[in-house]
């Protein structure tokens, strides 16, 4: 069975949304539990997610992967599926996990589609077809057996950004690592709010610096400088 982790702080307008499809689109009835790590919301992320039907757990810690962190220390399967809380997977996508674990892959993510008819990010969403870890990102979701999370370490604490990066960079050096034919639709908000083109500009930039060696404390003032958002 599989632990749906979903770290959020102020998605009130997509929580709901998010969680009754992920019980719609588990068409086998996997799901065990649906566990929203919460940031500290000040809206009403948790009541919507509670009504949803999801198990909501107060972070004692803000930030991405410390919330991620918490979840997987909670969950009680040992299957995790991390996933953006304004993303949606495809049709059997618990099918697809337990098949991949049953068949040797104790971690593995989806390509990427937005939810925007736009041919940039069409472009962008069109390499993530390729296994290779410049393209890997949180927001194509994550599955990894509890095992193999606790042998990662798990998140890094550390990272305000670029966590996901790490996490499957270090999950591929342990494990075999599945990469489906098939993709999640994303939220576009964030380039749409910002503008496309400037917001690809922007990613690119921190993942540069990020490799580059640049500090967490400059990543994040660089990213919140260039783009308009309430999340990092």
């Amino acid at each position: 069975m599989i632990s749906v982790l979903i770290p959020t702080f102020n998605e009130e307008d997509v929580i709901s949304w998010t969680i009754k499809c992920l019980l719609a689109l588990d068409t086998q009835k996997f799901i065990k539990e649906i566990i929203v790590a919460d940031g500290g919301s000040t809206d009403a992320t948790c009541a919507k997610a509670i009504g949803a039907g999801a198990l909501v757990l107060k972070c004692p810690k803000k930030g991405r992967a410390a919330q991620m962190n918490f979840a997987a220390k909670n969950a009680t399967q040992e299957i995790l599926y991390f996933i953006h809380a304004d993303t949606q997977p495809p049709l059997g996508f618990t099918e697809d996990i337990l098949r991949a674990v049953h068949s040797g892959f104790d971690a593995g993510s989806y390509r990427l589609k937005f939810d925007c008819d736009h041919w940039f990010l069409s472009l962008n969403a069109w390499f993530t077809r390729f296994n290779v870890d410049a393209v890997r990102f949180g927001d194509q979701s994550l599955f990894v057996t509890k095992s193999a999370f606790e042998k990662s370490d798990g998140f890094l604490e550390s990272l305000v950004v670029m966590e996901d990066q790490h996490i499957i960079k270090e999950l591929k050096k342990l494990v075999k690592f599945k990469l489906f034919d098939k993709a999640v639709v994303t939220s576009s908000r964030k380039y749409l709010e910002n503008g496309v083109y400037k917001t690809q500009a922007v990613f690119f930039l921190i993942f540069f610096m990020y490799k580059l060696g640049y500090s967490q404390k400059t990543l994040v003032k660089t990213y919140r400088g260039l783009l308009k958002q309430n999340k990092v």
